[in-house]
């Protein structure tokens, strides 16, 4: 026959549906389980305790039951078959029992009632009887058979004078034992009461120990669901709402904390992206006014329009929004987090600069670039996540140069160090880090008119921390110094061999010099 199991039907467990769902509730049938294994155990040993102490005290009154009995055989009195402790006196050179009582006759009414004939030795306490189930129950005994526990006391040959062994019936030289029946009923008694005492507490207790836990949960969580409604109160209209800290600074504190600065940093987000869309937003509508006004005033006078001057300035501008438009797809994927490890390689950035400086449309004005290549460095990283890093860097240096632009590497520690450096007006301290910001310029005027979208810096600095690098304004007397570190990658075999190092420098002269 198979025993019984549980199945699934769908993956669902039917014991399940007895456990509660509730957080109370689980907490007080937990605390109920818990504490009903250590009553039990408890409770074991209260019953085993209680029994042996009690067979103890009736051993120990019925061994002195047994001496006090002895003093009156010694006296020659007989004592009365009267009494509630079983007993019997026996002695050599009889074949029956001097005297017996307490109920010894209920054992057997058809078989004499002689316990084992005293010796010179002590022998044992547990004793064969022969036991009678329906006249006294309670004297069956531990084990089954009739094993009883006695206790004797002796009376030597010699100790009993002439009449009282005349009076006894036995010799004067004949040893006399009195046997006293420990009653096992007394312990059993007892240990009945105890237990049912401790069965009666132990339910009450489960039950007090349930609520209490059930209780104490429910007041330990009342802060809980004062965070969830004020949490749930949270929207967008009314994104500032914040939960109540409590003074205990308990474990629910800390929950309140970090809900409030998760909240926070909820809003700031959220805040930074509806600037984010109106700043592009205005980014946009400069370029699409300008490309509309043009054409509509080509459209509306077509015989008095310049035409080459009307599709250059179309074009230019459509040149903008392009330009906008792959800064914000890149942002988008950069926010994302879009992985970026797969195609990661080792990057060779003292040739990726070069390149650059040789191949970067410089400004109209009288410019250099340098670019120093003594240093061979590599980075891990995606070539054309860090050529467009590189390049942001040159062109923001290209905007606000005066007339030079020095690009330098060098290796420190296990880190790549590349510094682009212009000898523009510079930035001011307070401005270090806003002009990371997404659409921060602090020529506004001049680097609409050159071009810019102000995303170039925000993006460089994102590209390098998604190549595990930083990318910072380091303080210069002069111009403007953009630092970028990135982790250093193992040359690769085949790049051993290279050619020697030089210094490249470009120099833009304006046509009309």
């Amino acid at each position: 026959m198979n025993g019984f199991r549980w199945t699934t039907v769908n993956g669902f467990k039917p014991w399940r549906r007895l456990w509660p769902r509730s957080v109370r509730a689980r907490a007080a049938l937990a605390a109920a389980l818990a504490a009903a294994v250590l009553l039990a155990g408890i409770g074991w040993w209260v019953h085993r305790e209680v029994y042996r102490k009690s067979t103890e005290v009736a051993t120990m009154e019925a061994l002195h039951h047994a001496m006090s009995l002895a003093d009156e055989v010694r006296e020659g009195v007989i004592p009365p078959r009267t009494g509630i402790v079983p007993f019997e006196v026996v002695a050599t050179g009889r074949s029956t029992a001097v005297a017996y009582g307490g109920g010894m006759d209920d054992f057997r009414p058809d078989v004499h009632h002689v316990l084992p004939a005293p010796t010179s030795s002590s022998g044992s306490w547990d004793i064969r009887m022969p036991v009678n189930p329906d006249f006294n129950p309670g004297l069956q005994g531990d084990v089954p058979g009739g094993v009883q526990r006695v206790m004797w006391s002796d009376i030597e040959p010699g100790e009993l004078s002439r009449e009282a062994a005349a009076a006894l019936g036995v010799a004067t030289d004949a040893r006399v034992r009195v046997y006293v029946v420990v009653l096992p009923t007394a312990a059993k008694d007892i240990t009945d009461s105890v237990d049912g005492m401790l069965v009666r507490a132990g339910l009450a207790g489960l039950v007090l120990i349930a609520g209490v836990a059930y209780l104490t949960v429910r007041i330990a969580l009342r802060p809980v669901e004062a965070i969830r409604v004020l949490t749930a109160s949270v929207t967008p209209n009314n994104p500032r709402e914040r939960v109540t800290v409590p003074a205990s600074g308990h474990e629910i504190a800390a929950l309140a904390t970090t809900i409030n600065t998760t909240l926070e940093r909820l809003d700031t987000a959220a805040a930074q992206q509806r600037r984010f869309v109106a700043d592009a937003a205005h980014e946009l509508r400069s370029p699409l006014t300008t490309l509309l006004t043009s054409l509509e005033v080509a459209l509306a006078y077509p015989e008095r329009t310049d035409w080459p001057a009307a599709v250059t300035t179309a074009a230019r501008q459509t040149r903008r929004l392009q330009a906008l438009a792959e800064d914000l797809l890149l942002l988008a994927r950069l926010d994302t987090r879009t992985p970026t490890a797969d195609d990661s390689e080792p990057v060779d950035l003292t040739a990726l600069a070069s390149r650059l400086a040789e191949q970067h449309p410089l400004a109209d004005r009288p410019l250099t670039l340098t670019c120093d290549d003594t240093v061979t460095a590599f980075a891990l990283g995606n070539p054309d996540d860090c050529e467009r890093l590189l390049r942001n860097l040159i062109d923001n240096a290209a905007r606000h140069a005066a007339h030079r632009i020095q690009i330098t590497l060098r290796d420190q520690d296990d880190q790549v160090v590349l510094t682009v450096h212009d000898d523009g007006p510079g930035v001011p301290p307070e401005d270090a880090e806003r002009i990371f910001q997404r659409f921060v310029r602090l020529d506004d005027a001049r680097s609409r008119d050159q071009g810019g979208t102000g995303l170039g810096l925000a993006i460089a600095r994102d590209l390098a921390h998604r190549h595990g690098g930083t990318l910072t304004l380091t303080p210069r007397t002069l111009g403007a110094c953009f630092e970028l570190r990135l982790p250093r990658a193992p040359a690769p075999a085949e790049d051993d061999d290279h050619s020697e190092p030089d210094h490249r420098t470009r120099e833009a002269v304006p046509e009309d010099a």
